[in-house]
């Protein structure tokens, strides 16, 4: 046989061995994306809350179009009664392709907000008044945006996620002691926190600033999940997958889910941004009718969510 010949049956078998690799990687991919629990909202416009004027301001800048939000839900409630429970965690990622990052944009969950049929209430009351549609609804509505899919997670699944990444990495301070007391924790200082002390962590309420310090616990323990989660191996992610994927309620197909995954992994999206709104400039706390709320200035918060979302202007 000349040398020709064999160089191409090298070749072809490269070739197969590359196409058997590639096959068996879509089918686990599309193994592991089947046993999310899916859950199919209405994608109208009305039912989500987006506006005419933002459809036009859609169609008429390409940008937009490459950027995809996603609403994120951290729903507190026991026994997996996720429909009923309040979402305590609130957020928004962002998939920006035309500034090349990924960008996680909370929301405060005592905002003074209109809920569709409901009226003046806590932003984390949509989520339980009418599932993650109305939550969905909620954020378009009051803030402009095109949200059209979201994910969620029951609070108390998070120390399964945790503990597979073997904890995160949390700087802990003199006055969230006392609720870590029970674990060991005395003093202030960086701590590695299992499962179960990072959702002590999460879930502390008076200690600090209220619910300004409680959305910052909650970033924090994101990007040290997210931190970790960029350490491991491929070999790593096809288990992380097979363990967390379960424990994650979305409105994404799994067509969308290969999609999002694939964009982030080749993309070089290599770190996550985060930000807090309403900030402080434009909010404060009052009490309602005997009831905490963060009242906020509508159109300069909306603004700098704008800016920030979808022109990557960080709020000064």
């Amino acid at each position: 046989m000349d040398k020709s010949n064999k160089s191409k049956k090298i070749l072809i078998s490269i070739i197969v061995v590359v196409l058997l690799i590639i096959t068996t990687l879509t089918m686990y991919t599309l193994y592991l994306s089947n046993k999310v629990q899916k859950h199919n909202i209405s994608k109208n416009d009305t039912d989500l809350g987006i506006s005419k004027e933002f459809k036009e301001k859609i169609d008429s800048n390409p940008d937009i179009k490459n950027i995809t939000n996603i609403a994120l839900f951290g729903v507190d409630s026991p026994d997996d009664k996720n429909e009923n429970g309040r979402s305590d965690s609130i957020m928004i990622l962002t998939i920006d392709n035309v500034h090349n990052k990924l960008k996680l944009t909370s929301i405060m969950r005592d905002s003074y907000v209109n809920i569709s049929n409901h009226g003046m209430d806590k932003i984390n009351h949509a989520y339980s008044f009418g599932g993650p549609e109305l939550a969905i609804n909620t954020l378009n509505s009051n803030f402009d945006l095109n949200i059209n899919d979201y994910a969620m997670v029951n609070f108390s699944t998070l120390p399964q996620i945790i503990d597979k990444l073997g904890g995160v990495d949390i700087n802990i301070k003199d006055y969230e002691i006392p609720s870590l007391s029970t674990y060991g924790i005395y003093s202030p200082g960086e701590y590695t926190l299992n499962g179960e002390q990072a959702l002590t962590y999460c879930r502390i309420r008076y200690d600090g600033n209220g619910d300004y310090e409680r959305t910052e616990r909650h970033r924090a323990v994101l990007n040290s999940l997210f931190e970790k989660f960029k350490e491991q191996n491929v070999a790593d992610y096809m288990s992380l997958a097979d363990t967390i994927l379960p424990l994650v309620k979305t409105s994404l197909s799994t067509t969308e889910i290969i999609k999002t995954g694939t964009i982030i992994l080749t993309s070089g999206m290599k770190n996550l941004e985060q930000e807090r709104f309403p900030t402080d400039e434009y909010s404060s706390g009052e009490i309602i009718d005997d009831v905490f709320y963060l009242t906020f200035d509508k159109e300069n918060v909306k603004d700098q969510i704008h800016k920030y979302i979808f022109e990557d202007i960080k709020p000064k």
